[in-house]
C-alpha cells in the first residue's frame, strides 16, 4: 500500500487525528523532496479533514493549493482530487447548481485519465446532487446505472453507497418505510467494511435519516432499519455477487 493509499484509507475508518497527523508529515516530506504528488496528496487529505469538521473555507483553500501544485507540475492527473474536494465544498455549502458543474468536469477528467471507479464514484455523487436539484427522473437513471456497474465490476466497497442512494431516492419518493430499511442496510454495510462515509455522503444520510424519523414512529423506525440491516444484497437490490450467497462482507 502506497502512502497515498493508507492515507485515504485510514480517512475511510474515520481515524482524522490519524489522517491529520500522516497529511501534515507528507506535505512537509514532499516538499523537501520536491515531489508533487506527495504534496498533492498530503494537501487533498488535510482538505477532506477539513470537510468532515465543516470547515468548507479551510477544505477550499487546501484543494486550491493543492491544485496550484498538480498545474505547475504540469500533471492533469494529479488535478483530478483536489477538482473532486471542490465539487463536495459546493455540495456541502447548498450550491447544486455548482456541485452539479463541477462533478460532470470530475467525470470528464476521470474518464479522460482512465479511472473507471473514480468516474463511477462522481456519477454517484451526481445522482445525489440531482436529487438536490429537485431532477427526480434524471437522478433515478443515474442511481438505477450505479448500481448496474457496482455489480458488474465488482465495486464491492461500493455496496454502502448504494444503500445511501437508494435510501435518497426512497424518501424522495415519498416511501419512508423503504427508506429506513435501506438506511439500515447502509449503516450496516458501512461498519462491515470498517468504514464511515465521506463527509458528503455523511451529511446526506444524516438529512435523510432526520427526514424519514419526522414521518415514522420512533418503534417503526426503528424495526425498518433493523428489517433493512438483515436484508441480503439480493434483498436490497435485487442483484447478487457472482459465486456468493450475496449477502454483504463478513458474512453478513
Amino acid at each position: 500500500m502506497t502512502d497515498g493509499q493508507h492515507l485515504r484509507a485510514t480517512f475511510r475508518q474515520g481515524d482524522t487525528d490519524a489522517v491529520s497527523r500522516l497529511a501534515k508529515a507528507e506535505v512537509e516530506r514532499s516538499r523537501a523532496a520536491g515531489d508533487a504528488d506527495g504534496e498533492v496528496e498530503g494537501l487533498y487529505g488535510l482538505a477532506r479533514v477539513a470537510l468532515r469538521g465543516d470547515d468548507l473555507e479551510q477544505a477550499t483553500d487546501l484543494a486550491q493549493r493543492a491544485l496550484a501544485v498538480a498545474q505547475r507540475a504540469g500533471e492533469r492527473r494529479l488535478e483530478e482530487r483536489p477538482r473532486h474536494v471542490l465539487a463536495a465544498v459546493a455540495r456541502l455549502s447548498g450550491d447544486h447548481a455548482r456541485a452539479r458543474d463541477l462533478y460532470e468536469a470530475s467525470i470528464e477528467l476521470n474518464r479522460a485519465l482512465g479511472q473507471d471507479e473514480h468516474v463511477h464514484s462522481e456519477y454517484h455523487n451526481l445522482a445525489l446532487v440531482e436529487l438536490h436539484l429537485g431532477n427526480v427522473e434524471r437522478a433515478r437513471q443515474l442511481i438505477a446505472e450505479s448500481r448496474e456497474r457496482v455489480f458488474e465490476a465488482g465495486y464491492r466497497d461500493f455496496l454502502p453507497y448504494l444503500g445511501l442512494a437508494g435510501a435518497a431516492l426512497a424518501s424522495a419518493d415519498g416511501d419512508m418505510a423503504l427508506a429506513a430499511r435501506l438506511i439500515g442496510f447502509t449503516d450496516r454495510a458501512f461498519a462491515s467494511l470498517g468504514q464511515v462515509p465521506d463527509p458528503d455522503d455523511a451529511r446526506e444520510m444524516d438529512a435523510i435519516r432526520a427526514r424519514v424519523s419526522a414521518v415514522l414512529t420512533r418503534d417503526v423506525f426503528e424495526s425498518e432499519c433493523a428489517t433493512g440491516a438483515a436484508w441480503t444484497v439480493m434483498e436490497a437490490f435485487g442483484r447478487s455477487w457472482s459465486g456468493d450467497t450475496g449477502r454483504c462482507r463478513d458474512g453478513e
